[in-house]
């Protein structure tokens, strides 16, 4: 990387920056390689280290970089392609879907959010089921699965079940339900730290949100609350309503 002076071009001083590391991610460093600390960088351009961190940032967003515990921010790989959903119609994630790994299962009362998208009462007991998602053998998802007990009423067989036992019998009861539909929303948020640890993020690091809602006759089956890396997933709609994962290499490529 050549030193760049910044100061005569119009747009952002860190829009631009992220542009020129962008370039330099491309032809001078390989995946996996760690970045010179914040301290050199800003030297080496001439900026202010919180212009550098907004490049960086912005640059984490868009996948080019991951921050890693213990090592620093390093060149990121190309994003994981996976499925995140199936037919509109159809049950994602059932009991037969290995992609997705129960941790465990716990009784709570949901969020007030949640429990608004579920249409109960407040302070109502649900199942909450919390799901890994593995693809090429990296977590790239967790999830928080929220069940009233009316979605599951045959349950009380496994009542004495615990942790990811306990998990699969509320899954394999939700997956026998006739669902009418699903409706989802997808936002940019932030990593809590129970989803940062297990995503092997920082606390606070991009993550895209995904909500949704399965629909059965009787009104909401249950609520999924489903948190993705940002640096390793880029979200499409199909054709069919189906949400998935595409990977990026060719449009990396084109641009």
């Amino acid at each position: 990387m050549g030193t760049t002076q910044l100061e005569s071009v119009q747009e952002p001083k860190y829009w631009h920056l992220k542009t020129v590391l962008s370039e330099a991610l491309d032809s001078d460093f390989a995946v996996g390689e760690v970045l010179p600390n914040e301290r050199d960088l800003a030297a080496r351009f001439g900026v202010a280290r919180a212009t550098l961190r907004q490049a960086l940032e912005q640059l984490e967003l868009e996948g080019r970089l991951q921050r890693r515990r213990g090592v620093g921010t390093t060149v990121a790989p190309p994003r994981v392609g996976v499925a995140v959903a199936t037919a509109q119609h159809g049950w994602v994630g059932g009991d037969t879907d290995q992609a997705w790994q129960p941790v465990e299962c716990t009784v709570d009362t949901a969020p007030a959010a949640v429990t608004a998208l579920l249409g109960t009462e407040a302070g109502q007991s649900v199942h909450v089921v919390r799901r890994i998602r593995v693809a090429q053998g990296q977590a790239v998802a967790a999830e928080l699965l929220y069940v009233p007990t009316s979605s599951v009423p045959e349950l009380s067989a496994i009542e004495a079940s615990s942790g990811p036992a306990r998990a699969r019998g509320v899954l394999r009861e939700l997956h026998r339900l006739d669902l009418d539909g699903q409706d989802r929303s997808v936002e940019l948020g932030s990593a809590r730290a129970d989803d940062a640890k297990e995503l092997d993020r920082l606390p606070g690091a991009p993550v895209l949100v995904v909500t949704t809602r399965y629909l059965a006759t009787a009104g909401t089956a249950a609520v999924s609350i489903a948190t993705y890396r940002a640096d390793t997933c880029r979200l499409t709609f199909g054709d069919s309503g189906a949400l998935e994962i595409s990977h990026d290499d060719q449009e990396r490529k084109a641009s």
